[in-house]
């Protein structure tokens, strides 16, 4: 008879991510999604792609920087400015990406541009529960 072995895997991140990604733009109420995801989780730094708006009125914490885009630029103009912001900042091999803020073709951008850089991500969400990767 042989040995099945079963693993169990925690809501938790199974890597310790060390930064968090995410946009900061358009949707009711996202803005409080992406605060508390900061606030809840001990990310070495987070960046947040975003434009003179965001900037400007967004209440950013210490290990926060706003990084403003062109989010009127055409997608892969779009994705090439994403492309060389995270070259300069993402020194790792994997990070948190959150996608409750912005626009698909603001997703679509920074996906391209993460995989593009060959990073390992993992979707994470502020749940009841915590953050927790989806």
């Amino acid at each position: 008879m042989s040995v099945r072995k079963v693993y169990i895997f925690q809501p938790r991140f199974l890597v310790k991510m060390t930064i968090l990604v995410a946009c900061l733009s358009t949707g009711k109420g996202t803005w409080g999604h992406v605060n508390r995801l900061i606030e809840d989780e001990k990310w070495d730094s987070v960046i947040l792609l975003t434009n003179e708006y965001g900037k400007e009125n967004f209440n950013k914490r210490e290990n926060t920087e706003l990084i403003v885009i062109n989010l009127n630029a055409g997608m892969m103009e779009l994705e090439t400015e994403i492309y060389n912001v995270l070259k300069s900042k993402i020194k790792g091999s994997e990070i948190g990406v959150n996608f409750i803020s912005g626009t698909g073709k603001e997703h679509m951008a920074l996906m391209g541009a993460v995989m593009k850089l060959g990073l390992g991500f993992r979707l994470v969400a502020l749940t009841k529960e915590g953050v927790e990767e989806v």
